[in-house]
């Protein structure tokens, strides 16, 4: 049997049989933006009514924290902690496919109706059937899958290209707007706050069911998207360029579209549709990397650290966990778009 080495080069992972080719920045960046996310989610941790530095965080996490930390961390505070890790990092990822499919950066699963879709099919789980966090997950995927699959025959004309997908998509997510706003009427006073809470997208009492959910949905279609990202890259340069490479364009497009609505559903499930995320995580990792392409990772972890700021703003502002972290978003994200429709503007692409 030979002997398998491996060979690093700049940018370059070799063996005998295999070679992979990397950016040396881009993966610095995700390095960076992943530590920084820890930092804000032991920060996180933290806070709170039991006031815990950083270091007794980590200790406690170790399994050799102070009197009483542990339940506080681990059973209260960890999960959701890692619910904000885990759908930053899901909504970063999907809003690096939507925009790269659409080549819009205006094209996230928010703007173009299939966050909408998620939302909507959570809803009728939450509101016409009490479902717990096991239909509210299916009652997300569900939605989610039944806009993306109305949406792409809408747009089909020859195949599916980024303008049509977006303004089908802004249609359909007037049209999803309205049917929320019928099951809040529908609903009683409970659970139509219930629902409200949870439709401005929250992190409030997470548990470990929340996270399994969002676990889930990354351990399943994480290795989808990474591995069409070289796919996802030549479709940037068109249907016929990619098809010319040996990329099949419509197969591509509808397998990128079925694993980015899969990620946004999770992520609505398990917390809500925390808005601005899913669009603002690409632009920006676009620009530290200074990378063309998808920049799929590091949009992902953008998402991460996005969220898990977010929530350690919540807590640090008002003294409790208790502000809805999509408000954070919200507010950041409309100074974000408003920035972006200027920039895009004064391009004259607008």
């Amino acid at each position: 049997m030979q002997d398998e080495r491996v060979v690093v080069r700049h940018g370059l992972l070799r063996t005998r049989r295999w070679s992979l080719r990397y950016d040396v920045r881009a993966l610095l960046v995700c390095v960076t933006l992943a530590v920084l996310a820890a930092c804000a989610m032991v920060f996180a941790i933290g806070t709170g009514t039991y006031e815990l530095s950083p270091v007794e965080v980590v200790r406690t996490l170790a399994g050799n924290g102070p009197p009483g930390a542990e339940f506080i961390v681990i059973d209260l505070r960890l999960p959701r902690a890692l619910v904000a890790v885990l759908v930053g990092f899901g909504m970063g990822m999907a809003g690096a496919v939507f925009q790269s499919l659409t080549r819009n950066p205006l094209g996230s699963p928010d703007i173009t109706g299939f966050g909408n879709g998620a939302s909507a099919g959570a809803l009728v789980a939450i509101i016409l059937f009490d479902g717990g966090d096991a239909q509210t997950a299916i009652g997300a995927v569900c939605g989610g899958f039944a806009t993306a699959v109305a949406v792409y025959l809408l747009a089909w004309k020859r195949g599916v290209h980024g303008y049509r997908l977006v303004l089908v998509g802004i249609g359909a997510s007037a049209v999803l707007g309205s049917a929320t706003s019928y099951l809040y009427v529908r609903a009683d006073i409970g659970k139509a706050a219930q629902a409200a809470t949870w439709m401005i997208g929250s992190l409030n009492a997470r548990d470990w069911g929340e996270v399994r959910i969002a676990a889930l949905g990354l351990v399943l279609l994480v290795p989808v998207v990474l591995v069409c990202a070289r796919r996802l890259t030549m479709l940037e340069m068109g249907d016929d360029t990619a098809g010319a490479l040996g990329v099949p364009p419509e197969r591509t497009r509808l397998l990128l579209l079925c694993a980015g609505t899969g990620l946004t559903a999770m992520a609505v499930a398990a917390a809500g549709p925390i808005p601005f995320v899913a669009m603002a995580a690409p632009q920006l990792a676009r620009r530290v990397t200074r990378a063309p392409g998808p920049n799929v990772l590091p949009a992902a972890w953008m998402g991460a650290l996005l969220v898990s700021a977010a929530d350690l703003a919540t807590q640090r502002v008002t003294g409790s966990a208790l502000l809805p972290v999509g408000v954070v978003t919200g507010v950041a994200g409309g100074a974000y778009l408003a920035w972006l429709l200027r920039a895009e503007r004064k391009a004259d692409r607008v």
